[in-house]
Protein backbone atom coordinates (compact mmCIF):
# COMPACT_ATOMS: atom_id res chain seq x y z
CA UNK A 1 0.00 0.00 0.00
CA UNK A 2 1.48 3.52 -1.19
CA UNK A 3 0.35 5.21 1.84
CA UNK A 4 -0.08 4.59 5.59
CA UNK A 5 -2.92 6.41 8.39
CA UNK A 6 -1.45 9.81 9.02
CA UNK A 7 0.65 10.44 5.98
CA UNK A 8 0.40 14.11 4.29
CA UNK A 9 -0.80 14.23 0.61
CA UNK A 10 -1.40 16.59 -1.58
CA UNK A 11 -5.02 15.93 -3.61
CA UNK A 12 -3.81 16.33 -6.85
CA UNK A 13 -6.64 17.86 -9.47
CA UNK A 14 -6.76 20.29 -6.77
CA UNK A 15 -3.14 20.75 -5.01
CA UNK A 16 -4.64 21.17 -1.72
CA UNK A 17 -2.90 19.29 1.05
CA UNK A 18 -4.54 16.47 3.30
CA UNK A 19 -4.10 13.74 5.32
CA UNK A 20 -4.54 10.09 5.25
CA UNK A 21 -7.51 9.16 7.87
CA UNK A 22 -8.30 5.59 6.86
CA UNK A 23 -7.56 2.54 4.40
CA UNK A 24 -10.53 1.91 2.71
CA UNK A 25 -9.31 -0.69 0.22
CA UNK A 26 -5.58 -1.26 -1.85
CA UNK A 27 -6.68 1.67 -4.25
CA UNK A 28 -8.87 3.72 -1.97
CA UNK A 29 -8.14 5.84 1.53
CA UNK A 30 -10.24 8.55 3.39
CA UNK A 31 -8.87 11.64 3.23
CA UNK A 32 -9.28 14.74 5.83
CA UNK A 33 -8.82 18.05 3.77
CA UNK A 34 -9.09 20.84 6.66
CA UNK A 35 -11.88 18.73 8.38
CA UNK A 36 -13.86 17.52 5.45
CA UNK A 37 -13.44 13.50 5.18
CA UNK A 38 -14.10 12.42 1.47
CA UNK A 39 -12.90 8.97 -0.81
CA UNK A 40 -10.03 8.97 -2.90
CA UNK A 41 -8.60 7.18 -5.12
CA UNK A 42 -4.56 6.48 -4.38
CA UNK A 43 -3.48 7.41 -7.95
CA UNK A 44 -5.36 10.99 -7.10
CA UNK A 45 -2.89 11.60 -4.36
CA UNK A 46 0.79 12.28 -3.94
CA UNK A 47 3.27 13.08 -1.76
CA UNK A 48 3.89 16.65 -0.53
CA UNK A 49 7.79 16.23 -1.46
CA UNK A 50 7.19 17.13 -5.01
CA UNK A 51 5.17 20.27 -4.53
CA UNK A 52 7.50 21.41 -1.41
CA UNK A 53 10.69 20.98 -3.49
CA UNK A 54 9.06 22.76 -6.78
CA UNK A 55 8.13 25.52 -4.52
CA UNK A 56 11.90 26.22 -3.74
CA UNK A 57 13.41 28.36 -6.26
CA UNK A 58 16.59 28.03 -7.46
CA UNK A 59 17.93 31.42 -8.14
CA UNK A 60 17.15 34.07 -5.68
CA UNK A 61 14.50 36.11 -6.88
CA UNK A 62 14.55 40.13 -7.09
CA UNK A 63 13.33 41.96 -4.23
CA UNK A 64 9.90 43.56 -4.91
CA UNK A 65 9.09 47.13 -4.42
CA UNK A 66 8.00 48.11 -0.91
CA UNK A 67 4.59 48.26 -0.98
CA UNK A 68 3.03 49.97 2.44
CA UNK A 69 -0.11 49.07 3.94
CA UNK A 70 -1.74 51.84 3.20
CA UNK A 71 -1.68 51.55 -0.49
CA UNK A 72 -2.59 48.14 -0.70
CA UNK A 73 -6.04 47.33 -1.89
CA UNK A 74 -8.83 45.40 0.41
CA UNK A 75 -10.16 42.49 -1.29
CA UNK A 76 -13.14 40.28 -0.33
CA UNK A 77 -12.61 36.77 0.07
CA UNK A 78 -14.56 34.87 -2.13
CA UNK A 79 -16.98 32.54 0.09
CA UNK A 80 -18.04 29.13 -1.71
CA UNK A 81 -21.75 28.70 -0.70
CA UNK A 82 -22.48 25.37 0.31
CA UNK A 83 -25.28 23.28 -1.71
CA UNK A 84 -28.10 22.66 0.56
CA UNK A 85 -29.56 19.11 -1.10
CA UNK A 86 -31.11 16.87 1.52
CA UNK A 87 -30.38 14.21 4.00
CA UNK A 88 -28.11 11.47 2.90
CA UNK A 89 -27.07 7.51 3.50
CA UNK A 90 -23.84 6.79 1.85
CA UNK A 91 -22.54 3.47 1.01
CA UNK A 92 -18.66 3.40 0.11
CA UNK A 93 -17.60 -0.13 -1.31
CA UNK A 94 -14.31 -1.90 0.40
CA UNK A 95 -12.86 -3.55 -2.13
CA UNK A 96 -9.85 -6.02 -2.96
CA UNK A 97 -7.95 -7.48 -5.66
CA UNK A 98 -8.67 -11.53 -5.58
CA UNK A 99 -6.24 -13.98 -6.87
CA UNK A 100 -7.47 -14.09 -10.23
CA UNK A 101 -7.22 -9.82 -10.76
CA UNK A 102 -11.07 -9.41 -10.59
CA UNK A 103 -12.37 -6.89 -7.81
CA UNK A 104 -14.06 -8.35 -4.74
CA UNK A 105 -16.50 -6.39 -2.31
CA UNK A 106 -15.82 -7.48 1.25
CA UNK A 107 -17.75 -4.80 3.14
CA UNK A 108 -19.48 -1.42 3.37
CA UNK A 109 -18.49 1.83 4.95
CA UNK A 110 -22.00 3.27 5.90
CA UNK A 111 -22.19 7.40 6.34
CA UNK A 112 -24.89 9.62 7.36
CA UNK A 113 -24.53 12.57 5.43
CA UNK A 114 -26.17 16.13 6.30
CA UNK A 115 -25.80 18.41 3.38
CA UNK A 116 -28.41 20.94 5.18
CA UNK A 117 -28.47 24.02 7.58
CA UNK A 118 -29.83 22.20 10.35
CA UNK A 119 -28.87 20.01 13.34
CA UNK A 120 -30.76 16.72 13.21
CA UNK A 121 -30.75 14.41 16.46
CA UNK A 122 -31.25 10.78 15.31
CA UNK A 123 -31.88 6.86 16.15
CA UNK A 124 -30.58 4.97 13.70
CA UNK A 125 -31.43 0.83 13.68
CA UNK A 126 -30.90 -1.84 11.70
CA UNK A 127 -32.13 -5.10 11.02
CA UNK A 128 -32.18 -8.22 8.94
CA UNK A 129 -35.12 -9.86 8.04
CA UNK A 130 -37.34 -7.93 11.37
CA UNK A 131 -34.33 -8.85 14.01
CA UNK A 132 -32.68 -5.55 15.40
CA UNK A 133 -28.78 -5.87 15.20
CA UNK A 134 -27.57 -2.77 15.38
CA UNK A 135 -28.72 0.44 17.51
CA UNK A 136 -27.36 3.57 17.57
CA UNK A 137 -28.87 7.19 18.91
CA UNK A 138 -26.32 10.44 18.42
CA UNK A 139 -26.74 13.78 16.11
CA UNK A 140 -25.18 15.02 13.14
CA UNK A 141 -24.19 18.30 12.64
CA UNK A 142 -24.88 20.91 9.56
CA UNK A 143 -23.00 19.72 6.60
CA UNK A 144 -21.48 17.19 8.54
CA UNK A 145 -20.36 13.49 7.34
CA UNK A 146 -21.09 10.90 10.11
CA UNK A 147 -19.75 7.67 10.10
CA UNK A 148 -22.36 5.15 11.06
CA UNK A 149 -20.28 1.61 11.12
CA UNK A 150 -19.44 -1.12 8.55
CA UNK A 151 -21.62 -4.25 7.48
CA UNK A 152 -20.03 -7.46 5.04
CA UNK A 153 -21.22 -7.26 1.65
CA UNK A 154 -22.92 -10.48 2.17
CA UNK A 155 -25.78 -9.88 4.55
CA UNK A 156 -27.11 -8.14 1.69
CA UNK A 157 -28.83 -11.53 1.40
CA UNK A 158 -30.49 -11.39 4.03
CA UNK A 159 -32.81 -8.03 3.11
CA UNK A 160 -31.26 -5.36 5.52
CA UNK A 161 -32.96 -2.29 6.13
CA UNK A 162 -31.86 0.96 7.63
CA UNK A 163 -34.53 2.59 9.83
CA UNK A 164 -34.19 6.51 11.22
CA UNK A 165 -35.79 8.61 13.07
CA UNK A 166 -34.98 12.39 12.69
CA UNK A 167 -35.81 15.38 15.32
CA UNK A 168 -34.35 18.94 15.51
CA UNK A 169 -31.60 19.54 17.73
CA UNK A 170 -32.96 23.21 18.40
CA UNK A 171 -36.59 22.12 18.57
CA UNK A 172 -38.75 24.46 16.51
CA UNK A 173 -42.77 24.80 16.98
CA UNK A 174 -43.64 24.86 13.55
CA UNK A 175 -41.42 21.64 12.60
CA UNK A 176 -42.74 18.35 13.00
CA UNK A 177 -41.85 16.51 16.15
CA UNK A 178 -39.62 13.49 14.45
CA UNK A 179 -39.53 12.38 11.06
CA UNK A 180 -38.99 8.66 10.05
CA UNK A 181 -37.18 7.29 7.10
CA UNK A 182 -36.42 3.36 6.08
CA UNK A 183 -34.25 2.37 3.30
CA UNK A 184 -34.32 -1.70 2.47
CA UNK A 185 -31.65 -2.92 0.00
CA UNK A 186 -31.35 -6.36 -2.08
CA UNK A 187 -28.19 -7.48 -2.93
CA UNK A 188 -28.62 -7.53 -6.72
CA UNK A 189 -29.85 -3.53 -6.63
CA UNK A 190 -26.57 -2.76 -4.99
CA UNK A 191 -24.52 -5.32 -6.89
CA UNK A 192 -25.56 -3.02 -10.06
CA UNK A 193 -24.77 0.14 -8.10
CA UNK A 194 -21.05 -1.23 -7.32
CA UNK A 195 -21.02 -2.00 -11.15
CA UNK A 196 -22.07 1.71 -12.34
CA UNK A 197 -19.53 3.30 -9.54
CA UNK A 198 -16.40 0.77 -11.18
CA UNK A 199 -17.70 2.41 -14.92
CA UNK A 200 -17.80 5.60 -13.78
CA UNK A 201 -14.94 5.58 -11.30
CA UNK A 202 -17.01 6.91 -8.62
CA UNK A 203 -15.87 5.77 -4.83
CA UNK A 204 -19.58 5.91 -3.09
CA UNK A 205 -23.15 5.76 -3.72
CA UNK A 206 -26.02 7.41 -1.71
CA UNK A 207 -29.51 7.04 -1.43
CA UNK A 208 -31.78 10.45 0.04
CA UNK A 209 -33.35 10.33 2.90
CA UNK A 210 -35.22 13.52 2.69
CA UNK A 211 -34.67 17.17 1.43
CA UNK A 212 -35.97 19.32 3.75
CA UNK A 213 -37.25 18.57 7.56
CA UNK A 214 -41.00 18.53 7.01
CA UNK A 215 -43.52 20.96 8.92
CA UNK A 216 -45.89 20.47 11.40
CA UNK A 217 -49.37 19.67 10.23
CA UNK A 218 -51.73 22.20 10.98
CA UNK A 219 -55.94 22.36 10.65
CA UNK A 220 -58.24 24.80 12.09
CA UNK A 221 -61.97 23.79 12.67
CA UNK A 222 -64.72 26.21 14.31
CA UNK A 223 -65.78 24.83 17.30
CA UNK A 224 -67.81 27.72 19.13
CA UNK A 225 -70.95 26.48 17.12
CA UNK A 226 -69.87 22.93 19.63
CA UNK A 227 -69.16 25.13 23.06
CA UNK A 228 -72.50 26.95 22.46
CA UNK A 229 -74.49 23.70 22.54
CA UNK A 230 -72.90 22.36 25.39
CA UNK A 231 -70.20 19.94 24.50
CA UNK A 232 -66.82 19.46 25.68
CA UNK A 233 -64.17 20.25 23.33
CA UNK A 234 -60.41 18.49 23.74
CA UNK A 235 -57.54 19.80 22.00
CA UNK A 236 -56.67 16.71 19.65
CA UNK A 237 -52.97 17.44 20.23
CA UNK A 238 -52.67 16.60 23.49
CA UNK A 239 -54.83 12.98 22.46
CA UNK A 240 -52.37 12.93 19.73
CA UNK A 241 -49.60 12.69 22.70
CA UNK A 242 -50.64 9.25 23.51
CA UNK A 243 -51.09 7.56 20.32
CA UNK A 244 -48.27 5.47 19.14
CA UNK A 245 -45.96 7.43 17.29
CA UNK A 246 -47.02 6.67 13.04
CA UNK A 247 -44.74 5.60 10.14
CA UNK A 248 -44.24 6.64 6.81
CA UNK A 249 -43.67 3.02 5.65
CA UNK A 250 -45.11 -0.38 6.73
CA UNK A 251 -44.04 -3.39 5.67
CA UNK A 252 -46.41 -6.38 5.38
CA UNK A 253 -44.38 -9.52 4.51
CA UNK A 254 -45.43 -12.41 7.24
CA UNK A 255 -41.90 -12.63 8.68
CA UNK A 256 -41.83 -8.91 9.51
CA UNK A 257 -45.20 -9.49 11.41
CA UNK A 258 -44.50 -12.96 13.71
CA UNK A 259 -41.74 -14.89 14.89
CA UNK A 260 -43.18 -18.22 13.95
CA UNK A 261 -44.95 -17.55 10.31
CA UNK A 262 -44.41 -21.41 10.06
CA UNK A 263 -47.45 -21.99 12.01
CA UNK A 264 -50.14 -19.67 10.49
CA UNK A 265 -52.61 -21.01 8.25
CA UNK A 266 -53.30 -18.32 4.65
CA UNK A 267 -56.42 -16.99 6.39
CA UNK A 268 -54.08 -16.22 9.57
CA UNK A 269 -51.54 -14.45 8.38
CA UNK A 270 -54.05 -12.37 6.13
CA UNK A 271 -55.59 -11.53 8.53
CA UNK A 272 -52.67 -10.18 10.89
CA UNK A 273 -51.29 -8.37 7.97
CA UNK A 274 -55.24 -6.40 7.56
CA UNK A 275 -55.20 -5.87 11.10
CA UNK A 276 -51.95 -4.38 10.96
CA UNK A 277 -52.29 -2.17 7.88
CA UNK A 278 -55.67 -1.14 9.11
CA UNK A 279 -53.75 0.25 12.50
CA UNK A 280 -51.28 2.23 10.72
CA UNK A 281 -53.24 3.68 8.43
CA UNK A 282 -55.78 5.02 11.30
CA UNK A 283 -52.27 6.58 13.14
CA UNK A 284 -51.34 8.21 9.69
CA UNK A 285 -54.48 9.80 10.19
CA UNK A 286 -54.84 10.93 13.99
CA UNK A 287 -51.82 12.23 12.87
CA UNK A 288 -51.97 13.85 10.16
CA UNK A 289 -49.98 12.53 8.12
CA UNK A 290 -49.74 13.51 4.06
CA UNK A 291 -48.84 9.97 3.05
CA UNK A 292 -47.96 6.32 3.82
CA UNK A 293 -46.19 3.62 1.82
CA UNK A 294 -47.28 0.08 2.07
CA UNK A 295 -45.32 -2.74 1.35
CA UNK A 296 -47.40 -5.53 0.41
CA UNK A 297 -45.32 -7.73 -2.13
CA UNK A 298 -46.74 -8.75 -5.35
CA UNK A 299 -47.38 -12.38 -4.74
CA UNK A 300 -50.89 -13.59 -5.79
CA UNK A 301 -52.66 -10.05 -5.15
CA UNK A 302 -54.77 -11.05 -2.82
CA UNK A 303 -53.14 -8.22 0.05
CA UNK A 304 -53.10 -5.79 -2.53
CA UNK A 305 -56.66 -6.10 -3.74
CA UNK A 306 -58.20 -6.15 -0.40
CA UNK A 307 -55.57 -3.25 0.90
CA UNK A 308 -57.16 -0.89 -2.20
CA UNK A 309 -60.78 -2.12 -1.06
CA UNK A 310 -60.27 -0.67 2.56
CA UNK A 311 -58.54 2.59 0.58
CA UNK A 312 -61.48 3.33 -1.14
CA UNK A 313 -63.96 3.39 1.89
CA UNK A 314 -61.57 6.30 3.56
CA UNK A 315 -62.96 9.63 3.51
CA UNK A 316 -59.25 10.62 4.46
CA UNK A 317 -57.98 9.15 1.21
CA UNK A 318 -56.88 11.41 -1.56
CA UNK A 319 -55.48 9.27 -3.79
CA UNK A 320 -53.45 6.05 -3.63
CA UNK A 321 -51.18 4.11 -6.85
CA UNK A 322 -49.26 1.20 -6.85
CA UNK A 323 -46.78 1.98 -9.70
CA UNK A 324 -43.01 1.08 -9.96
CA UNK A 325 -41.15 2.29 -7.64
CA UNK A 326 -37.26 1.49 -7.69
CA UNK A 327 -36.83 0.49 -4.24
CA UNK A 328 -40.21 -1.69 -4.25
CA UNK A 329 -40.89 -3.07 -7.82
CA UNK A 330 -44.73 -2.85 -8.05
CA UNK A 331 -45.00 -4.27 -4.56
CA UNK A 332 -45.67 -1.02 -2.72
CA UNK A 333 -49.16 1.23 -2.56
CA UNK A 334 -48.22 4.85 -2.26
CA UNK A 335 -51.40 6.10 -0.05
CA UNK A 336 -52.01 10.22 0.15
CA UNK A 337 -54.38 11.66 2.73
CA UNK A 338 -56.22 14.89 3.08
CA UNK A 339 -58.13 16.82 5.43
Amino acid sequence: MKFQIGDKVVILHSNEDGEVVDIINEKMVMVDVRGVKFPAYTDQLDFPYFKQFSQNKLFPEKKPQKIYIEDVKHEKKKVAAKVADGVWLTFIPVIHSDEFGDDVVDDLKIHLINRTHVDYKFKYNLNYAGDSQFELPNSVRSFEDFYLHDIPFENLNDNPTFSFEFSLVNPDKNKADYYEYSLKLKAKQVFQRIEQLKRDGEATFSYKLFDEYPNKEYSTVDVSPLLTKGYKVYDAKEARKHLEPAKNEIDLHIEELTMTPEKMDNFEKLTLQLQTFEKYLDLSIAHRRPSLIVIHGVGTGKLKDEIHDILRLKREVSSFINRYHPAYGYGATEVYFKY
